[in-house]
């Protein structure tokens, strides 16, 4: 890697996005660009890398405010819409790359099959419909995208198994509500970490506020950002100034280097 590890942070929030809609929810309300989430997906870029870590509904609309050109893969976490609806709009990347390298464990990889099926067939491919390259991720077992070696880390989403991803010095989870120990092993040392916190109330299926923030606690990166956050967690401008030290909220079209 010549270039720093640039994180841009496409969505910050849960599956609804924030404002919901119809909600007079005075977060959804609210009139500050960072109260406004879409559904939660980062853009990691390095040298003339573009991979982005999910593509839920919004992966559109992220695409065309980052003018984001060139598409060199797709990371999944796992199969849940809010991660994956948006994969239909990555044919204009398609039309000028070919097939779309995606990086996924086969359970995921199967479900966007049935879903996307005229994505993944050979035979009588309907034209204007765009094609992947499947790679399948597994367990304890790292890969490659471009030069850059990354680590998957698995959690787990109430009964969902998810993974995470760590990039050399920079590890994002999503969508984690408990991980074992010899997962967490993979973390430490992680200078910058994001992970998930939903609301302050317990969750079956997430990290609330407290459970994030003895997560990260336990890891000690030196910056942690907090994503995947509902309307119920609060102002954002609020929230902000309760963190402890180091740790933020993550928001919509924040961009860090690690």
């Amino acid at each position: 890697m010549k270039e720093p590890l640039k994180i841009t942070f496409l969505g910050t929030g849960t599956s609804q996005g924030i404002p919901i809609i119809g909600s007079k929810h005075p977060v959804c309300l609210s009139t500050d660009t960072k109260d406004k989430r879409l559904r939660v997906s980062i853009l990691v870029s390095w040298n003339d890398y573009n991979y982005v870590v999910d593509c839920g509904p919004d992966f559109r609309q992220q695409m065309l405010t980052h003018d984001v050109s060139k598409l060199d893969g797709i990371l999944f976490t796992h199969e849940h819409s809010d991660h994956t609806a948006g994969l239909d709009d990555i044919r204009p990347f398609f039309f000028r790359q070919g097939d779309i390298p995606i990086y996924a464990q086969q359970r995921v990889s199967d479900s966007l099959r049935r879903r996307f099926d005229y994505i993944f067939t050979d035979a009588n491919r309907y034209p204007g419909a765009p094609a992947v390259a499947v790679n399948v991720i597994e367990k304890g077992k790292s890969f490659f995208i471009g030069d850059m070696n990354v680590i998957p880390i698995e959690a787990n989403h109430n009964r969902v198994q998810v993974f995470g991803f760590r990039f050399f010095d920079f590890t994002y989870l999503t969508d984690v509500k408990t991980i074992d120990d010899e997962e967490k092993e993979k973390i430490y040392g992680t200078k910058v970490l994001v992970v998930n916190a939903l609301r302050e109330e317990a969750h079956h299926s997430h990290f609330n506020l407290e459970e994030a923030l003895k997560f990260i606690e336990d890891i000690r990166p030196e910056k942690a950002y907090l994503t995947h956050i509902s309307h119920l967690l609060g102002f954002h401008e609020e929230v902000e100034k309760k963190l402890p030290a180091g740790v933020h909220l993550a928001y919509d079209n924040l961009v860090i280097e690690v």
